[in-house]
């Protein structure tokens, strides 16, 4: 065989094993609509998304001083993560290879059998974590994870279960667009937060009295979690209104507004300062007034689940 046809078939064979596959994947994840049961796309993409996160999950086992969350990561059960990470590992291998020797979307499942195999190679469930510094600069990552997990699990049950368009497709136009937004914005987690408290600190710091803010954390939880949330909520509805009637702010909130379908994914599509402005004009009140930290825990469940309720796509 000559040189030249050695490197053709040479050719032949990574265009067939890595460029088709990657090509594969790459046009599905461009592409909008309905998954249809009994083509193999439903588990494809259910196999390709727990290897993507399944990948990030065992990166932020590598380095959690740089990819954890510091609030949560103190939390966590490492045990659990651990279960979890080799559940998604194996539901993702499993389908993966079912699906390749079945020949059912091949090459997008080729991709994600390899992810899984990658993550596998790093360590998989089972990377040891040591101690390590916590005040570094950090990348969300595991809120990003535990977030899109929770909230595709909660979310999607209650649109198919209480549609207000029952025709619409958890893969609907531009979901690629707001899946962007929703993960930048838990990227930069670390940053708007330094940058949240800078400002609070320095604008309202010489506002705070702590003889008062002991006044409001001697409030039963309950009073003070509703006190809690009719502050955040008139600061809110003052802030939004701003942005309306603000022909600057305006500008910024536009990309909140250029969504055309309604779902849990749509609030996510939000500028990065206007996500800082907002959290500074609300949380500003709720700083000055002193609220106990239990309180603000519950607050941001609630205010959580009601900000991405707010856009899904329900009747209720």
């Amino acid at each position: 065989m000559s040189d030249t046809s050695k490197r053709e078939l040479a050719q032949k064979v990574i265009d067939r094993t890595v460029k088709a596959p990657l090509e594969d994947t790459r046009e599905l994840l461009h592409r909008d609509g309905e998954l249809k049961p009994g083509l193999g796309k439903i588990s494809s993409v259910l196999a390709l998304s727990l290897g993507v996160l399944s990948l990030l999950g065992v990166l932020a086992f590598h380095f959690p001083q740089y990819l954890t969350t510091p609030d949560l990561r103190h939390k966590y059960s490492v045990d659990l993560l651990r279960q979890l990470l080799l559940a998604a590992l194996l539901i993702a291998g499993g389908i993966s290879l079912g699906n390749v020797i079945l020949g059912r979307l091949r090459n997008i499942n080729i991709v994600a059998f390899a992810l899984v195999v990658a993550a596998t190679a790093m360590g998989g469930s089972r990377v040891p974590v040591g101690n390590f510094p916590d005040h570094t600069p950090y990348i969300g990552l595991d809120w990003f994870i535990l977030d899109l997990l929770g909230s595709t699990l909660i979310f999607v049950v209650i649109e198919k279960l209480f549609p207000l368009y029952k025709g619409q497709s958890l893969f609907r136009k531009e979901w690629q667009t707001d899946l962007k937004h929703f993960a930048v914005n838990h990227f930069i987690v670390g940053l708007a937060l330094l940058v949240v408290n800078f400002l609070l600190h320095h604008l309202f710091g010489w506002l705070v009295s702590s003889g008062f803010q002991q006044t409001v954390r001697d409030i039963a939880f309950v009073p003070q979690l509703l006190l809690c949330i009719l502050v955040a909520d008139l600061a809110q509805y003052w802030t939004h209104r701003a942005y309306h009637e603000v022909p600057f702010l305006w500008r910024f909130h536009a990309v909140h507004h250029s969504v055309k379908t309604m779902d849990w994914l749509a609030g996510s599509r939000q500028h990065m300062l206007e996500l800082i402005f907002t959290r500074v004009c609300v949380l500003a009140p709720l700083y000055i007034l002193g609220f106990s930290e239990g309180v603000m825990n519950a607050y941001i469940i609630v205010v959580g689940f009601q900000a991405v309720f707010n856009h899904a796509n329900v009747h209720l």
